[in-house]
Formats: structure tokens, C-alpha cells, sequence
């Protein structure tokens, strides 16, 4: 044993390779905290001056590789100065670089995730070779940051610039197939051969049979590029990195800047530049956002874990009450993910619009390489639609999803109910009435929630469940299982009037619908909402998507619950387009006009005609300088949120925030309202409310708010909490 620690052993083989396996005693993954990094220094020490040590083969105790930093460490040091932050990096690369510098050949096997700095580390090794299940990437521009371990110039030496810029900018985890094609892997086996491939690669090194030392000499020097070849890449890429990362996500484009301006340097200065590279974008908004978005989704993952344990049922099959499309997109999610359902309708054509859509789903997967045909057909096999209550006698859960009117729910519900076994539980898909309504006409309110899915159900992470007022822990704990294991993101909330996402998406449309009344143009509204402040779509373009009918009848529901804030006590847009049957995209009319151009595209306009109508309830059309537009938009969304956390509708900000951007679309580089009202400083957005608010109560602060603005209080108590 040459060395024994909590994160890393290293054993010598009698053929003189160490073995130094990352294998962390207190995790159950591999990640580079501080105290890995230590070790990994003494292992370094340890090695290289050790005479009976011909080569060194990097190997994992885990499933996986090393799925990357602990970014939690990182909290204090991403809040430092400047200074301090470049401080560590030199520190910590002073390791990844002394591996690299070791006096013999190294070799890395590959077997699991190698992401971020787990891939970095590989990087270092002379050799690097994977099993065939072995995924690699860099996702550090996921979280607005560059590599920090010297992973951008090392990869861009090592594969080229052009196929660099797109394993950075994307941050995409590549199968080992992909990654060999590019160089970044030198050789894939089947596991079970892995280590003995690796380790007779190390001796064809040692033996003289590959030349390790030109391989890593190669990878010390400057880019081998012409200055053509060069001002063509960089140009080009960058041009185009920048459009698809839009103005609101620099670190992609930084990333590309970094290996341009690294390009002529040896790798020793390259990666101080990555140093400066990484400071400036660790200390932005935007991956302090970011961050703190993966680390509430490490939230949700943990307590879909822990309802995992505590379930009373495992669900196991399935039932959808209701087809069409939102039934048919129920089915198909349970049914992709191994949970045989059954779609129950009474309308025939509606089982077969349900079918048609799951069909067409599982064939997206096939066509974009997700799943073979033979899952496809054992996909839609799975999926039994029929007219007869018969088949659910023996469900683990039903979904009901009919169509959206409390009278019919409350009678489906309570048929069914009758129906299905004791102990299996029902939920509903209602995305505005009440749950505690429904129970009403139930036997057994402790097995029945919400399950609120968003549509499309396949593209929306977001499930909803709804905690009714005799709801039961376990069954909470139950449906949160099942959602997971659909592959949905759930958050638990509690019951009231739209629940959570739609009870604050209503005021932001209700500030947009004030300021047309005020003469504001939708379509200028919707680039600011979109182009500046990063929501995928504008209010108004939302509106069309969502339906004016959906809409309206929406907002009738929010304004019975909250009459202070959200009742209106004239008519507003969404009301006109309604009457005169411009319900959006679904009849091809609303604030904007739908067709299709000359090759079958999709097309929007905006309808002059629409602006005749408006003229009944605005004002002469002016314009409003972009942060007004923005202030009189999210305010009341932003009041709202805190009053539901206030409330106990949410549990936490973290909860809050994900469901936002996961539910909504909230812009991701914001972090969510919380995120965001800590980044604007709750003392401004109190302020802003208070110039606002003779708009009416949607705009005024809340009394915590008002305490929060008064102590300098955060919600995320710190940057990364």
C-alpha cells in the first residue's frame, strides 16, 4: 500500500503500476472536494519520487468515475475577492499539473460519468480509456462557469478547437462511442477488460511501444494551428456560440475567447489564462443563478429519494381517466418509464387521439436515437386504451384528466373510487379547482391529491401534487415516488385557489392586462419580457399558447379566491379577445395571427385587427421605457410567490423557484423570484413596489417583505445555500 486515505487509495502492482483508486469512504460518488485534492497532493508526493513505480493507472471504487467539484464547498469562495478566488485556482491546479508533470506514463480507466473536473482529471493522464457505459463531459457552462481545472485549453489541445468550442458551449454528457471519435478517448472496451486494457497500454508505454512523452508534449505545446486556419475558427465559432446562447449566458462565449487568446501560449500560461476565464464568470449573476438552480434541484431529487422510502405504494401500473392529447401524454410519460397504463375514456375517438399521441411520441424517440424500436413497441404495448371500468380493478393509481368543470370531476371521481382497489390512490389533473372540493365527494380523502401536469406533459418537467386538507403523508409520498419515477421534477404544495405556478403567473398576467389598458403595445411588452428579461415567450404570446378561453376562465377562478388582488372591476384584453372568439393558437387568432408560411413552417403576426379591438379598453397606445414594462409585469408575480411562501402553500424558496422555471419557463439565468429578489436586493424591490402600488394590492409588499427590507434579509440566507 502506498497510500490510504478517506477519498483515495494507491497500490503497487509487481509489475510496477500504482493503482490509484478514487474511492470516497463518506460518499457514495466520487467528487473533488478539498479534502480529495489534499490527498491526491500526498499521492503525488508519494509517487514521484518512488524508484519502484513504472506507471500509474487512475481507476474508481464507484459506479461512476467522479461526477465533478462539490460545488457546495465552494459557497465562501465564490463570494470572496477576486484575488482569493484566483489564489485557489492556482493552488488546486498546482495538483491537477503535478499529476500531469509525474515522471512516467499515466493512464485513466473510465468506467461511469467522468464529468466537469472528473473529466478534467482525466485530461491530465497521458492515456484515457473507457468502458462502453462510460459518459464524459464538461458541464460548467450549465452553471454560467469555464472549467477551472484546466479542462478548456488541456480538451482544445487534445481534440481540437473546433470540437472543444462545442463540447464547452453545450455542456453535454458524450457516450464514449462520441468521445473517441473525437480524440478526447484514446481507446472503449467492455468493462470487464477495461482495467487489463488500460494497464497493458501502461506497459506498451513503459516498454517504449507508444510514445506517452511526445503524446504529452504535444499537449504542453501551443494549438497547432495556422494564423487562417485560426481567425476562421474562432470567428465563426463565436459568431455562432454567441446566437445560440443568447445575450443572457456569457460563459459559453468566454469559453471560446479563453482558447482564442490561449492559443499561441504554452499549456503552463494557457490555463493561468483559464484562471482569469473562470474568475470572471464564477463572480456573475448569472452563475450564481445557475448554482444555486442545480442545488435546488439536488433538493427535489433528495426528497423525491426520501418519498421513495416512505411510500405505502410502489406504483407499479397505472390508470388515466380521460384521453385526448393530455391523457395520451400521461399514458405515454408512465409507459416510457416502465409503468404499464391503461387510458379510460367513454368517447372512442378521444381513446384514439390519445393513442395517436403516445404513438407519436415513442416514434420521436426512435427518430432522435432516445429508444430502439423494440422499446417503442413494447412502449405502446403497454398502453391499453378501452371504454370499460373493468380493467382498473386491480391499478395501483389513477389520474383522472377529464375535461376541466368541477361537477363532472366530482362525479367521475367518485365512480371510480368505487371501482378501483382500497387501498390505490387517486389523484386529479385539475389545474385550478380546488382539491379539498373534490375530496368532498370521496370516500377515502386521505388517498386522493392533485398531480397537476403541464403541458406538453413530455417537454414539461414539472408536476405539481396537491396536498389536500385530509391528505395523507403517505400518499403525498406515494404520487411524489411515481412522479420521479415518470421522470418529472414534482413539488409538493398545498391547496388554494390555482395552487401554486398558476396562482402567481395570474398577477403578471394581470399586470400586463394593466398595462395595455395604459396604452402599453403587446408586442413591445412581449420583446421586453422575452428578449430582456428572458422569459421564452411574452405575456401576450402566452396568453395565445394558453388559450384566451383557458385564460379567462382561469383568471375568474383567482380573483373568487383573491378578490383584493386579482378581481377586476372592468373589462381587460384577455376578456375582448375572448368575446370576439379569438381564443389564441387553437383557433388561429388572439393577440397574434397563426398560420403557416409557403414550406409548412409555423408562422405569428401580429393582427392590426387586434389592435381595433383592444382600443375598447386601452388607452391611446404610448411607449414605456423597458424597466417600467418589466416592474408592473413581475411585481405582482414576485408579491404573490412570497405570499404563498409566507402562506406555507410552498416549503421553501428552493421549491418555489423550481417550479417556476421548471413549470413556467422563469428565465434559468435568473434563478427563480427568490433567487432574484436576492440579486435585486429586497430593499429595491420593496421600493419599487411601494412606487407601484397605486395600481392596487397586487403591488403591495408583504408585511414579512417589509421586515425582510428592514434587516437586509436574504432568502437563500447565503449566494449558494
Amino acid at each position: 500500500m502506498i497510500f490510504e486515505g478517506q477519498s483515495i487509495q494507491c497500490t503497487l502492482s509487481d509489475k510496477g503500476i500504482a493503482n490509484m483508486c478514487f474511492n470516497n469512504q463518506n460518499e457514495s460518488v466520487n467528487k473533488f472536494d478539498r479534502a480529495t485534492l489534499n490527498e491526491w497532493r500526498q499521492v503525488i508526493e508519494l509517487l514521484k519520487d518512488n524508484k519502484d513505480v513504472k506507471a500509474v493507472i487512475a481507476t474508481s471504487g464507484k459506479p461512476v468515475f467522479i461526477v465533478g467539484a462539490d460545488i457546495t464547498e465552494f459557497n465562501e469562495l465564490f463570494a470572496s475577492s477576486r484575488e482569493e478566488l484566483l489564489g485557489w485556482l492556482v493552488e488546486a491546479n498546482e495538483v491537477f499539473t503535478g499529476f500531469e508533470d509525474l515522471p512516467f506514463p499515466t493512464a485513466v480507466a473510465i468506467d461511469g460519468m467522468a464529468l466537469g473536473g472528473g473529466l478534467e482529471m482525466c485530461l491530465t493522464c497521458d492515456f484515457r480509456i473507457a468502458s462502453n457505459k462510460a459518459q464524459v463531459g464538461l458541464p460548467e457552462s450549465k452553471l454560467g462557469l469555464v472549467p477551472g481545472f484546466g479542462g478548456s485549453v488541456r480538451l482544445a489541445r487534445i481534440i481540437g478547437p473546433d470540437n472543444a468550442f462545442e463540447w464547452l458551449s453545450t455542456g453535454k454528457a458524450y457516450k464514449a462511442d462520441k468521445a473517441l471519435a473525437v480524440g478526447t478517448l484514446d481507446a472503449v472496451v467492455d468493462s470487464e477488460y477495461l482495467i487489463d486494457s488500460t494497464e497493458q497500454m501502461l506497459l506498451d508505454a513503459v516498454e517504449g511501444k507508444l510514445d506517452w512523452e511526445a503524446r504529452r508534449a504535444e499537449k504542453k505545446a501551443p494549438l497547432q494551428l495556422n494564423k487562417t486556419e485560426a481567425t476562421m475558427s474562432f470567428m465563426t465559432s463565436k459568431a455562432y456560440i454567441a446566437s445560440q446562447a443568447g445575450p443572457h449566458y456569457p460563459a459559453p462565449v468566454r469559453g471560446v475567447q479563453l482558447i482564442e487568446d490561449s492559443a499561441a501560449m504554452k499549456l503552463e500560461d494557457a490555463i493561468k489564462a483559464e484562471h482569469e476565464a473562470f474568475a470572471d464568470m464564477a463572480q456573475t449573476a448569472q452563475a450564481s443563478a445557475l448554482i444555486q438552480l442545480f442545488l435546488n434541484d439536488q433538493v427535489l431529487k433528495k426528497k423525491a429519494k426520501i418519498a421513495g422510502k416512505t411510500a405505502d405504494i410502489d406504483v407499479k401500473n397505472a390508470t388515466v381517466l380521460g384521453a385526448g392529447i393530455m391523457g395520451g401524454g400521461i399514458a405515454y410519460q408512465s409507459a416510457s418509464r416502465g409503468v404499464p397504463a391503461i387510458m379510460k375514456d367513454i368517447n372512442p375517438d378521444a381513446l384514439e387521439q390519445g393513442m395517436e399521441e403516445a404513438i407519436k411520441l415513442f416514434g420521436k424517440g426512435v427518430k432522435y436515437g432516445k429508444i430502439s424500436t423494440e422499446k417503442m413497441a413494447q412502449g405502446i404495448a403497454s398502453i391499453k386504451p378501452t371504454l370499460s371500468y373493468d380493467e382498473i380493478k386491480h391499478t395501483d393509481i389513477v389520474v383522472e384528466a377529464v375535461v376541466e368543470n368541477p361537477k363532472v370531476k366530482e362525479s367521475v371521481l367518485a365512480e371510480v373510487e368505487g371501482l378501483m382497489p382500497e387501498d390505490a390512490i387517486i389523484c386529479s389533473n385539475t389545474s385550478t379547482i380546488s382539491i379539498d372540493r373534490l375530496a368532498k365527494s370521496l370516500k377515502r380523502p386521505e388517498k386522493f391529491c392533485g398531480m397537476h401536469f403541464f403541458n406538453p406533459v413530455h417537454k414539461m418537467p414539472l408536476v405539481e401534487i396537491i396536498r389536500g386538507e385530509k391528505t395523507s403523508d403517505e400518499t403525498i409520498a406515494s404520487v411524489v415516488a411515481y412522479a420521479s419515477k415518470m421522470g418529472k421534477s414534482p413539488v409538493v404544495v398545498n391547496d388554494c385557489p390555482g395552487f401554486f405556478v398558476n396562482r402567481v403567473l395570474f398577477p403578471y398576467f394581470g399586470g400586463f392586462t394593466k398595462l395595455v389598458r395604459d396604452g402599453a403595445d403587446f408586442q413591445q411588452v412581449d420583446k421586453v419580457m422575452s428578449k430582456k428579461f428572458g422569459w421564452p415567450m411574452g405575456p401576450a404570446y402566452l396568453l395565445d399558447v394558453v388559450g384566451m378561453d383557458t385564460g379567462r376562465h382561469a383568471a375568474e377562478v383567482m380573483a373568487e379566491g383573491f378578490p383584493d388582488r386579482m378581481s377586476k372591476e372592468e373589462k381587460d384584453a384577455i376578456d375582448v379577445m375572448f368575446e370576439n372568439d379569438r381564443y389564441g393558437q387553437k383557433s388561429g387568432s388572439g393577440f397574434y395571427v397563426y398560420g403557416k408560411d409557403k414550406k409548412g413552417r409555423p408562422t405569428k403576426e401580429a393582427d392590426p385587427k387586434a389592435y381595433e379591438l383592444l382600443k375598447e379598453v386601452a388607452a391611446e397606445t404610448k411607449s414605456f421605457e423597458d424597466e417600467e414594462i418589466i416592474a408592473r409585469t413581475m411585481l405582482p408575480m414576485i408579491i404573490e410567490t412570497v405570499r404563498c411562501l409566507e402562506e406555507g402553500i410552498i416549503d421553501s424558496p428552493a421549491e418555489g423557484d423550481m417550479a417556476l422555471i421548471y413549470g413556467l419557463g422563469f428565465p434559468p439565468f435568473r434563478g427563480g423570484v427568490f433567487k432574484y429578489v436576492d440579486e435585486q436586493g429586497i430593499e429595491s424591490i420593496v421600493e419599487l413596489a411601494k412606487k407601484y402600488q397605486h395600481l392596487g394590492k397586487a403591488y403591495e409588499p408583504t408585511t414579512g417583505m417589509l421586515e425582510m427590507a428592514k434587516e437586509g434579509k436574504k432568502f437563500y440566507q447565503s449566494d449558494l445555500s
